[in-house]
């Protein structure tokens, strides 16, 4: 690899990493994991460095995104236990609606929390939400609805702006 395009990578490393780790983060719900997952697109973006060196940053997301998504199916496969019971309750309120909007996004399935981190999170617009995933703009449309009621199902609490999603970083 030369020089040249050593610096880019190093550069673009230094100056993204933050975001993507607190999408990656978003995604996966644990912070081993998400370091994991983005060294993992980080890999395929170096690897094909030439060919997305104008636009890294949307091909290190959509690796991340596509990751993640597998990696749901096959967690799918296996068996799993619920999720452990918060015991004590923080009287401020607000660190408990954020504690149970992160485990209801846990409970969304894979698409709709990608469309739910790409919207609220990434703060994408529709249009570049169904390109990343692949899908028409009505299903983003569709797919953030249907997500979105079935947060408030989980969490009562939440208000209709849906705040909270924006601080799980």
């Amino acid at each position: 690899m030369r020089r040249e395009a050593r610096e880019s990578i190093t550069a673009f490393i230094e100056a993204r990493s933050t975001s993507l780790i607190r999408t990656a983060y978003a995604l996966t719900g644990d912070q081993h994991a998400a370091e994991d997952l983005l060294q993992s697109a980080l890999t395929k973006t170096i690897l094909r460095w030439r060919h997305v060196r104008d636009n890294p940053e949307a091909y290190v997301r959509r690796a991340m995104y596509n990751e993640q998504v597998s990696r749901w199916r096959r967690a799918r496969e296996q068996t799993t236990g619920d999720p452990p019971e918060i015991a004590v309750r923080d009287e401020s309120g607000d660190v408990d609606l954020r504690l149970s909007l992160e485990s209801a996004l846990l409970c969304l399935p894979p698409r709709k929390r990608a469309v739910l981190v790409l919207r609220y999170l990434e703060d994408l617009p529709e249009v570049e939400v169904a390109e990343i995933l692949g899908c028409s703009v009505g299903t983003v449309r569709s797919q953030t609805h249907k997500a979105i009621a079935r947060l408030r199902e989980l969490v009562p609490g939440l208000t209709a702006d849906l705040a909270p999603i924006e601080e799980l970083s």
